[in-house]
């Protein structure tokens, strides 16, 4: 097998590897080791456990999602070589909400995948996708999926890549042909899309409102509703003490009425008693 051959076939296996959680790496780096020839084993014995952030950046560059950013990076690129300050300032702002964008769903594929992701790791998965958008060569390293960490924007060189990618290094990824007509197509798409995502979310806003207007509402309802619970209770519990004592004062009167009976009884009888003897004498 020729070099050639086995760094072909090391990418292929670690950009598989890569793409399994981070906690199952090892294990499944060292059984891929165990079946392979020597010069490839000993490769991949070399591979290194990626950071989660790492991971979830290949995750995202296996899904197919990075092309918006490629695309966004030669755009950028183009308008610094161009000094276009406008189209640099508004490529600027679609560089930051795709980079949002992209790191949102890196970090669902992630947790869809069952892994845990920190706000350091989040952050770092962030800096990694702006740093593929802002370098040509960071692009082609992300877009390998086979990175072992996280890269950071400004600061790369050869040696930094390599040091970040599992396998071999491509070269950057050369920014298409430049069409003009396609271009001007792309860029007044793109306008419709920015103002049609700006009219959704400017109705997302106002249904939010409504809602929240409809909540407050509902708030005050159930505020209402149990400071009336609340009366309602203490006024029972008023009336239960009032029962009570009542029944007690009941009882008392009831006691009374029977020693009170029993002495008419008695008075009575001896009436009776006493008239009978008036009777006889």
């Amino acid at each position: 097998m020729s070099q050639a051959d086995v760094d072909d076939e090391l990418d292929a296996l670690a950009a598989e590897l890569y793409a399994l959680p981070p906690a199952q790496f090892t294990a499944a780096r060292n059984a891929r080791a165990g079946l392979a020839a020597p010069a490839l084993a000993k490769r991949l014995k070399a591979l290194r456990k990626p950071t989660v952030s790492a991971w979830a950046v290949n995750l995202l560059a296996r899904d197919g999602q990075l092309a918006d950013a490629v695309e966004l990076s030669a755009a950028l690129r183009e308008a610094q070589d161009d000094f276009d300050a406008a189209e640099l300032s508004r490529l600027s702002r679609q560089r930051r909400q795709l980079v949002a964008a992209l790191a949102k769903q890196a970090v669902g594929l992630a947790e869809e995948a069952g892994g845990t992701v920190s706000a350091a790791a989040r952050d770092d998965v962030a800096a990694t996708i702006n740093a593929a958008v802002m370098d040509a060569a960071a692009a082609a390293a992300v877009l390998t999926a086979r990175l072992v960490k996280p890269l950071e924007a400004g600061d790369i060189d050869p040696a930094a890549l390599a040091d970040a990618v599992g396998g071999s290094l491509p070269g950057a990824v050369a920014p298409p042909a430049r069409d003009d007509l396609a271009e001007r197509r792309a860029r007044k798409a793109a306008e419709k899309a920015a103002r049609e995502a700006e009219r959704l979310a400017n109705e997302a806003e106002r249904e939010l409102a409504r809602v929240d207007a409809r909540r407050a509402k509902a708030q005050e309802r159930v505020d209402h509703v149990r400071e009336r619970i609340d009366d309602l209770r203490r006024d029972l519990a008023a009336l239960e003490a009032d029962e009570r004592a009542a029944v007690e004062k009941l009882d008392t009167i009831e006691r009374e009425r029977s020693e009170a009976a029993a002495k008419s009884r008695d008075a009575a009888q001896a009436a009776e008693r006493a008239q009978r003897a008036v009777d006889e004498a």
